[in-house]
């Protein structure tokens, strides 16, 4: 029994057939469209490393099922930089080293764009701490991700135009 679903993925709509409504978003993303910036970490919602944002929300990829998300609008991080220019948040990680080992870099970089987008950074690092806590690394870069994080929302917030993956 085969599906048919309609997503808008890193801004182009697709009809993607899903030929198992057990499917996740995550195994469709990885193995369907060949996205495999999101990570499949834990595979049980509890480590982030398939954090990608649907519809502008922070969401752990694993935990949803691709068919419940029809017409919904999907970021993943190969979606986030516009063609040679990274996004504000990916230049900040680099910036203040937010990754050593790279494999839940992605989903951190999703997380704090969604954390920045839902107007939740703010200015203090505790809040932005806390905000993170679904996300682990577990090479321990979290002051690096905090300074990140700070140093992008405030970057986005002086910026008039938003980009793709940004609050209007």
């Amino acid at each position: 029994m085969s599906f048919d679903i309609v997503l808008t993925v890193n801004g182009t709509r697709r009809t993607i057939p899903i030929p198992d409504p057990r499917v996740t978003l995550l195994d469709l993303l990885r193995e369907g469209l060949h996205l495999t910036g999101a990570k499949k970490g834990c595979d049980r919602g509890q480590c982030g490393a398939c954090t990608i944002l649907v519809d502008g929300r922070r969401i752990n990829s694993c935990l949803a099922l691709a068919v419940s998300l029809d017409g919904s609008e999907i970021l993943t991080i190969e979606g986030l930089a516009e063609g040679d220019r990274l996004h504000p948040v990916q230049e900040a990680f680099i910036a203040h080293d937010g990754f050593q080992c790279g494999f839940c870099t992605p989903g951190q970089i999703m997380s704090a764009v969604g954390l920045i987008r839902e107007a939740q950074a703010g200015d203090d690092p505790e809040r932005v701490r806390e905000a993170m806590s679904g996300n682990l690394c577990r090479c321990g870069a979290y002051a690096g991700i905090t300074e990140a994080v700070l140093e992008a929302q405030n970057a986005l917030s002086q910026h008039e135009t938003p980009r793709r993956g940004e609050a209007a």
